[in-house]
């Protein structure tokens, strides 16, 4: 019975090297060659690129259009380019001199919805967020110093409208010793003004216990009056729209403090402390389908 073993096998076992030494002489074992003599057998003939004379024809059939962006295939191209480019000119100014971080000049940048319009790809938010911290540090180099192509590039991610640049009107106290306040609550609003007096109140052209017949509500209307101690030293003539009567009476407080603010810069502090100043941005929850309310659901019934 012969056996065929494999070559590697047949030259390692010193007992097949005596058996089949006839068959040792059939087998063919090829020769390493050279590297040179290897890619003269497999490769193409070199090409002189010094002259264009040596070059082949171009081959039409076989060419292929190469994208422009490097980013072509990939699911973001446009994002991939920006943000690329945006850290190459980081890379490129980072030498600049910068001021701090509170110093720099207050910038709106474009939203994630906008900058998702723009390019017209659906970048994430937490990839949009790369991009707008390089823009942060791109806007902290000094102004004085800033580069044209910087400032164009940045250019294409701020704001139609910067709400920073809007310089707000002083309120001022007209000819007839009137400061004007405007106070929003929910969807109500009112417009109160204010003058040196001995403390008489208008709400819509009647007393202030004609309009709101809850105690509450006459004492959130007049509360910056009542915490600064004012409350019989200034007139209140209020014009008042919108909602019911606890959302028209927090939007007097509002305007009413305003008003104030601008008879008495000074009683700032004193306001806030009272919680006149902000506004309340609260709104009413809407009704979800399936529940009585915003959140309350039906009784549960087991049968």
């Amino acid at each position: 019975m012969n056996f065929s073993l494999p070559l590697r096998l047949l030259y390692r076992c010193p007992q097949c090297r005596t058996r089949s030494a006839g068959s040792r002489q059939n087998v063919s074992v090829p020769r390493p060659f050279s590297t040179a003599s290897s890619r003269q057998a497999i490769a193409a003939p070199a090409i002189d690129f010094s002259s264009t004379d040596n070059l082949p024809p171009p081959n039409v059939q076989n060419a292929r259009v190469v994208p422009a962006s490097p980013s072509y295939f990939s699911g973001r191209p446009d994002f991939t380019d920006n943000l690329l480019s945006l850290q190459a000119l980081l890379r490129k100014y980072q030498t600049l001199p910068t001021v701090a971080p509170g110093q720099a000049p207050r910038v709106a940048w474009r939203t994630v919805s906008q900058y998702r319009l723009l390019v017209g790809e659906p970048v994430r938010a937490s990839k949009y967020h790369q991009v707008i911290e390089v823009l942060k540090r791109l806007n902290q180099i000094h102004p004085a110093v800033m580069p044209p192509d910087l400032q164009q590039a940045m250019q294409i991610y701020k704001r139609d409208v910067n709400p920073y640049a809007v310089i707000k009107r002083p309120a001022i106290i007209d000819t007839d010793g009137r400061a004007c306040g405007i106070g929003r609550r929910k969807s109500s609003s009112a417009k109160v003004f204010l003058v040196q007096g001995e403390g008489e109140v208008l709400v819509n052209g009647k007393s202030i216990n004609d309009v709101f017949g809850r105690i509450h509500d006459r004492e959130s209307a007049l509360w910056p009056l009542k915490a600064t101690n004012r409350i019989d030293k200034y007139n209140v003539w209020a014009l008042v729209s919108g909602g019911g009567t606890t959302g028209q009476a927090e939007a007097l407080t509002l305007g009413t403090a305003k008003a104030l603010m601008v008879h008495e810069p000074d009683l700032k502090p004193a306001l806030r402390r009272a919680g006149c100043v902000t506004r309340d941005p609260r709104r009413v929850e809407r009704k979800k389908p399936g529940k009585l309310k915003a959140r309350k659901m039906p009784a549960w019934v087991k049968r």
